[in-house]
């Protein structure tokens, strides 16, 4: 492979880089990292390979750490050598810097001390899981990792509940099955999703279908790899009155009034504070 090497302005090049299958890289992406007169990486060692795979040779160059524990003095240091001219080729271990990877601060301070940055775009897994999907793509909201903890996790699940947009996460192996149980729970086992692993990999697998046969497919599952959960968005439900009062009265018998509008709530697919009025106006009327 001929790669393009030509001195680059100075400033800061996010570069992506694959995934999973290492052809994925991009031909510019690799004449950045050839150019370049430094290279940051959250990985070293990760990167060192794909430049080795792709025969991109160092020449001498430094390949330095970048990565979430990184310090205000990593930042200061790159910062100094880019307004003295470098131009500097930041990679994070897969895919694309700054979603769910570290990039964030580095672009910042740049930004602020006006150097230039630069996105050399190439493999996302929130992109390639949103095309194998079936799920609509016009609109949709990455959320990236929910909080560990379950109460937490619930919380911001039901905040998302309303939002008319196809969900995307991330999520741990060990944690897979609890977090569809918990999709399903708030947002309702009617609500279709899918579930990608390993995408772009030998053992790549897309489960797709709704919350409630995904919940028990992975409930107890052992699951390896990297996972994408996508679940699609809320829709406008035709529900009769008298089947949310008949929801909320079962409901209730065993549940505060808040607890029970959030359980049926999610059941039914419809907004929370829709239902909590309705339980209100209920007990107001009893």
């Amino acid at each position: 492979m001929n790669l393009i090497t030509k001195p680059l302005s100075a400033g800061l090049y996010f570069v992506a880089t694959p995934i999973g299958s290492a052809r994925d890289m991009t031909l510019r992406g690799l004449d950045i990292l050839a150019s370049a007169d430094l290279i940051a990486a959250e990985d070293t060692r990760t990167a060192r390979k794909l430049m080795e795979i792709h025969g991109v040779a160092l020449n001498g160059r430094k390949v330095v750490a970048f990565h979430d524990h990184s310090g205000d003095a990593a930042v200061s240091r790159l910062i100094a050598d880019m307004k003295a001219g470098k131009s500097v080729a930041y990679v994070s271990e897969a895919g694309t810097p700054l979603v769910a990877d570290p990039g964030y601060e580095l672009g910042r301070a740049a930004i602020a001390d006006g150097v230039a940055v630069t996105s050399a775009p190439g493999a996302s897994a929130v992109l390639a899981a949103l095309t194998v999907s079936g799920l609509p793509t016009d609109r949709f909201a990455f959320v990236g990792f929910l909080p560990a903890a379950k109460k937490q996790r619930e919380t911001e699940i039901a905040a998302l509940r309303d939002i008319p947009f196809t969900l995307v996460f991330y999520e741990s192996p060990k944690r897979v099955g609890e977090m569809l149980g918990n999709l399903r729970d708030v947002l309702g086992g009617a609500r279709e999703a899918v579930v990608c692993r390993e995408l772009t990999k030998k053992f790549e697998e897309v489960t797709r279908g709704p919350l409630m046969e995904l919940a028990d497919a992975f409930e107890g599952r052992s699951v390896k790899g990297e996972l994408v959960v996508l679940v699609g968005r809320a829709g406008a439900v035709d529900i009769a009155d008298d089947d949310v009062d008949a929801a909320l009265r079962e409901a209730m018998k065993t549940m505060r009034v808040k607890d029970a509008a959030t359980v049926v709530a999610g059941a039914l697919g419809l907004p929370r504070r829709q239902v909590y009025q309705t339980a209100l106006n209920m007990g107001d009327d009893d």
